[in-house]
């Protein structure tokens, strides 16, 4: 690997880690409330502890932030589909 390409990719992941960071906290104060229901009363150790996955997994997490309706998510997996199937 060529020293400018490392460069490149150690920039690019600094600037990830630095968008992330600055996301998290907002998202880590507000936004988990809005994403999940059961975040609404965690305490201040929780929203430490989940500092880290915020700023790591930031992308998915902004598009579920903006997508947020408050209710919560439905679970979908062959097994729920098909019990729903055979449900009257």
């Amino acid at each position: 690997m060529s020293p400018t390409l490392a460069t490149w990719l150690l920039t690019l992941a600094g600037i990830y880690a630095a968008v992330g960071v600055v996301f998290a906290v907002p998202f880590v104060l507000r936004g988990a409330g809005r994403v999940d229901a059961a975040a609404r009363g965690g305490s201040w150790g929780f929203r430490v502890l989940i500092l880290p996955g915020v700023a790591a997994l930031w992308p998915l997490l902004a598009r579920r932030w903006l997508a947020a309706t408050g209710a919560p998510p439905v679970e979908r997996s062959p097994h729920r589909d098909r019990a729903r199937e055979t449900t009257p």
